[in-house]
């Protein structure tokens, strides 16, 4: 199929999505499956899977590259939703949140409170993958916005901004890490100069989340539900049931909330964990035991699985809690759990029909036959198969695919490797849309529709990935990269 007929068919279903969800107001996890089906056939993909040959690999059929697109999102996604979700409603009903919001309010004071919680959430980032992160920060985003009595958004748009332009450009992070391999980039250096370049993006993410939300976004309903069931509901309580109780369906208890310091040991347990892994895989040698052991250790899975498990003796059992309570605190964490994994997977899906297409190829494809220098086509390549197939990390490694032979051939020096690499990575970090998993995570979580995801989420990305382009062709100016 023609390239022009391909980018046609991808810019064709994005509208449709869009036009589903938007306007006719489809469920979002039905949207996406009815707008793979069509994309997908459309494209031409076949209806069932072609077997590998001698000459050509294996051809998904439309639905097998469904389930797998699906299954592939969901295997990282959903236990790492479900975990922190039991994480942040145990914080929340035993009163954490309420508590490490309360204390950190009067320290900072209410103006510095954003600033404060968004320079932490940089550092953060930089051992912990984009969606953990945000996940486990979750219920500080919330227990801060109870407090300060606004809407979620307030707080998570800034946060969730500065992770994800640390997730796309400083290592461990796969996909800047897998880049600089196939580039034969210098890590360290290029640690170094994603986090000097980071740092204004956060502060930039800060100021930008602050302009966007001048206007009020209505929260989603199911939003709406588990927010303000956070913490047992507003100051007053449910029900004439006042601050520090915790509520399930059947139980009702009243004690004192868990200290500050408790909640925030509890919040950075699987960051240090995660910490430690991410470490040990950059500083041991392969086939190390020690490096296989804090690998283990340092698993978001296992880190946020210890983590619940801490805050169920901790919050839980040396609090007085009986088994059958602390079993339903966890159980009534699911429900709402389920949405976002459901509507994530249906993203995962979408993306993987795309790649599939081809469509991201053609795109990508069209783009390197326009003769653009090198570090202005990093850049463009990377941020078209962004908006063409959603993963970040698949946008950046694909890139660096493409631009391998130029580079590696090219005679550049180390800085200006390293420089093309991060071009790539702020490529990856613009235009974050209805086919990335990670839209609806952040949409999702705080409250936002499709519409006002797009006006919030999709320009505050796509402002970070430019500004951090336009940063990295300054050090490109600066090493004489212009003349090369």
């Amino acid at each position: 199929m023609s390239t022009p007929v391909l980018l046609a068919i991808g810019v064709g279903g994005i509208l449709l999505l869009l036009l589903l969800i938007v306007k006719l107001k489809v469920n979002a996890f039905l949207a996406l499956l009815i707008t793979s089906i069509l994309v997908g056939l459309a494209a031409g993909i076949p209806l069932a899977t072609i077997p590998a040959t001698e000459d050509t690999p294996e051809k998904l059929g439309i639905i097998p590259a469904i389930i797998a697109g699906m299954g592939g999102t969901l295997g990282s996604v959903a236990i790492l939703v479900a975990l922190g979700s039991m994480l942040g409603r145990i914080i929340e009903l035993s009163g954490g949140a309420t508590s490490l919001s309360g204390r950190f309010t009067k320290l900072l004071g209410p103006r510095r409170v954003s600033g404060a919680l968004t320079a932490a959430a940089l550092v953060l980032a930089i051992p912990v993958f984009f969606d953990v992160g945000f996940i486990i920060l979750v219920p500080i985003i919330y227990g801060f916005s109870h407090a300060a009595g606004l809407n979620p958004v307030k707080f998570g748009l800034p946060i969730a901004g500065v992770m994800l332009a640390v997730h796309v450009a400083v290592p461990p992070h796969p996909g800047i890490v897998g880049g600089a391999s196939l580039l034969g980039a210098d890590v360290g250096m290029l640690t170094l100069l994603g986090i000097a370049i980071a740092i204004p993006l956060g502060v930039l993410s800060h100021f930008v989340s602050k302009w966007i939300n001048r206007r009020e976004f209505p929260m989603l309903a199911s939003t709406k539900v588990m927010f303000e069931d956070f913490g047992g509901g507003d100051d007053t309580g449910i029900g004439g049931v006042g601050p520090g109780t915790t509520m399930t369906g059947t139980l009702t208890r009243t004690e004192a909330p868990p200290s500050a310091a408790m909640i925030l040991t509890l919040i950075l347990t699987p960051l240090v964990m995660i910490g430690l892994g991410t470490t040990a895989a950059t500083v041991l040698p392969a086939g190390s035991p020690a490096r296989d052991v804090l690998g283990f250790i340092g698993a978001p899975i296992f880190a946020l699985l210890v983590t619940v498990l801490l805050a169920g003796f901790f919050l839980g059992v040396r609090r007085g809690w009986s088994s059958a309570h602390i079993s339903e605190v966890f159980e009534s964490a699911l429900p709402p759990a389920a949405i976002v994994i459901l509507v994530t997977g249906a993203g995962g899906a979408f993306a993987r029909i795309l790649t599939e297409s081809g469509i991201g190829k053609a795109l990508a494809d069209t783009l390197l036959s326009t003769g653009l220098p090198i570090i202005v086509l990093a850049f463009l390549v990377s941020l078209s198969l962004r908006a063409a197939q959603g993963s970040a990390t698949v946008a950046i490694l694909t890139t660096a695919g493409l631009l391998s032979e130029a580079v590696l051939s090219g005679g550049y020096s180390p800085i200006q490797v390293v420089v093309i690499t991060l071009a790539i990575a702020f490529g990856a970090l613009g235009l974050s849309h209805v086919n990335d998993s990670g839209f609806w995570v952040v949409t999702r979580y705080l409250g936002l529709s499709v519409a006002d995801g797009l006006r919030s989420w999709t320009v505050l990305t796509t402002i970070l990935g430019i500004v951090g382009f336009l940063l990295t062709f300054l050090v490109w100016a600066l090493v004489g990269g212009v003349s090369a």
